[in-house]
């Protein structure tokens, strides 16, 4: 039942959004924001179940939690920032959704570091340099 309600209540957006969109600009582009926000919420029970599943993977793999938690908040990252990004452009700031992009791929190298530093050290450890 979860597609169809999407989708019908993003088509349902859409229309009201080309209705108001040229006299309400301003509640067209609520629309958006209120429609997106939806999805949001409705796609976290999915995305914990997602979580959950990952974790437990990783506990069976033997792979440090530090590692799951860290790839796990680079996707979330990517995600987050992919939609504010796109919420920005509806608007027609493309120069700000772009700043959001940027944020973001920041956000991410910075989380990666301990992950980079990780694997150098393995592989010097492997590989000693005399």
């Amino acid at each position: 039942m979860g597609i169809f309600e999407v989708v019908s209540i993003g088509i349902v957006a859409a229309v009201l959004v080309l209705l108001l969109k040229e006299k309400q600009p301003a509640i067209a582009y609520l629309i958006i924001v209120l429609t997106v926000l939806y999805f949001f919420i409705f796609l976290i029970q999915y995305v914990k179940e997602i979580l959950q599943l990952v974790t437990y993977l990783g506990e069976e793999a033997n792979i440090q939690n530090f590692y799951i938690k860290t790839i796990l908040q680079i996707i979330g990252i990517s995600y987050v920032a992919e939609i504010g990004s796109n919420i920005v452009k509806d608007a027609g700031l493309e120069s700000v959704a772009y700043k959001i992009e940027l944020v973001g791929k920041i956000f991410i190298l910075i989380l990666a570091i301990p992950i980079f530093q990780s694997l150098i050290e393995t592989i010097i450890n492997l590989f000693p340099i005399s």
